[in-house]
């Protein structure tokens, strides 16, 4: 199998739309795309991700590391008995003074999700990982696995470690939530196709923090949730 990107896809928004950038530049046919179930509480998302690659006829491998946060009682976790905080990102920031990680991080889980693409990349010749950290989640580190600091350093040290051979890319780093809407908008992303709420019920449930923000976001670009209509 030789592929020349491997996208990190969760099934939504940031990810959909860095596959949407990735298709654009390489052909459906030379990217490959990573969806990683660790244990979270519903599989939606896994869902979306499937109907995402299908749309863009991308070849996509689904992998099972949730025994890592065997430990982790973050609440997105099946096995965690804590709430959901049902707050935007930027409430839980003016809790925390501004600066601090939300109950939602998920520990090191995008360098978990890298390195086990980095592997992958080695093993096939692919030169381009790409996975879809934007501002609003770098913000006061509130996902600090997500700040340019840490994308410089897993670029770093996955181009040293592949021999030189692969790069890690960022694309929606400088962007907030709505730029990347308006981005995957002006490529035509199949948002009516991915799921961004935390709660995983029959439908979003338009309260929890990513269901917040993805709503300011399509509104700030003026046009409705097109998952909300479908």
């Amino acid at each position: 199998m030789k592929k020349e990107a491997i996208v990190l896809l969760s099934g939504g928004i940031d990810s959909t739309t860095c596959l949407a950038l990735a298709v654009e530049k390489y052909g459906a046919e030379k990217v490959f795309a990573l969806s990683v179930y660790y244990g979270q509480k519903h599989v939606k998302e896994m869902q979306a991700a499937e109907k995402v690659a299908r749309y863009y006829g991308v070849l996509r491998q689904e992998i099972n590391l949730a025994g890592v946060y065997h430990w982790s009682d973050c609440p997105l976790l099946a096995h965690s008995d804590k709430p959901i905080k049902h707050e935007t990102y930027a409430e839980q920031l003016k809790e925390l003074g501004g600066t601090g990680t939300v109950t939602t991080y998920v520990p090191f889980r995008n360098g978990l999700l890298l390195s086990y693409s980095a592997a992958i990349a080695i093993s096939v010749g692919t030169s381009a990982i790409y996975y879809g950290a934007h501002a609003d989640d770098a913000a006061g580190r509130a996902y600090p696995d997500c700040t340019p600091e840490f994308v410089k350093a897993m670029d770093t040290a996955i181009y040293e470690g592949s021999g030189l051979i692969c790069h890690l890319y960022a694309p929606l780093l400088d962007l907030n939530k709505a730029g990347v809407v308006k981005e995957g908008l002006q490529l035509g992303a199949p948002y009516a196709l991915t799921w961004s709420c935390y709660e995983g019920g029959d439908i979003p449930c338009g309260v929890c923090g990513t269901c917040r923000d993805r709503a300011a976001a399509f509104a700030a670009n003026g046009v409705p949730d097109p998952a909300r209509e479908a």
